[in-house]
């Protein structure tokens, strides 16, 4: 790779960063203009990276599943340590959790011309399962749940959302004692399986 390719990655990869801080900042959807001030550079800079906005938004939600699969990778032998890291990783940051899903969904509906980046998202998705897929399974035999393996994900990702929703509620959050006690609760609700085998079955 040579020097100039080197830095149009760099740049690239400044730019998903500091829109990522922004959006998060705002809490709300950002401009190309606002996001090229902040990096002092030309607007035009921003389209030799990304052809739309939306472009921009979903190679940030594919930024982070990328994040989501490097921790899969790295705990995908203990499920119980994968599911806490998972969980926290959201939930610690419960408003990039909510809004890059909230994008999703827009995107999802509205955006018709990002075919390939949408493919790259699932198949990094198919890929955490994958990844995550032998363990799971003897957790669950371990405690002879009936739930699949696809199931037990959902489950958790559900658990996951719901307290990052909960977490990210400016009028929950009043209610909220200690977060860190409630962010606890959450991981040790997941990782309990709603249904297991009793002796009889």
């Amino acid at each position: 790779m040579s020097v100039r390719q080197q830095n149009f990655l760099l740049r690239k990869e400044k730019i998903l960063n500091m829109a990522e801080n922004l959006l998060l900042e705002n809490n709300q959807d950002i401009t190309l203009s606002e996001l090229a001030k902040e990096l002092d550079i030309a607007k035009g800079t921003i389209y030799k990276h990304f052809k739309s906005k939306n472009q921009l938004y979903l190679e940030l939600i594919i930024q982070n599943e990328k994040r989501l699969l490097d921790i899969t990778i790295k705990y995908k032998n203990n499920i119980k340590t994968y599911v806490t890291q998972y969980m926290l990783y959201n939930m610690l940051n419960s408003n990039r959790t909510i809004l890059l899903h909230f994008i999703e969904e827009r995107l999802t509906n509205n955006e018709r011309k990002l075919k390939d980046l949408f493919e790259e998202l699932y198949r990094i998705r198919e890929e955490r399962i994958i990844q995550i897929k032998d363990s799971t399974d003897e957790h669950l035999k371990s405690v002879k749940s009936k739930m699949s393996i696809r199931d037990y994900l959902s489950y958790v990702w559900t658990v996951t959302y719901g307290a990052s929703l909960l977490l990210n509620s400016t009028h929950y959050q009043k209610a909220i004692g200690s977060r860190e006690r409630l962010i606890k609760l959450y991981v040790n609700q997941a990782l309990m399986t709603p249904d297991t085998l009793s002796e009889d079955d």
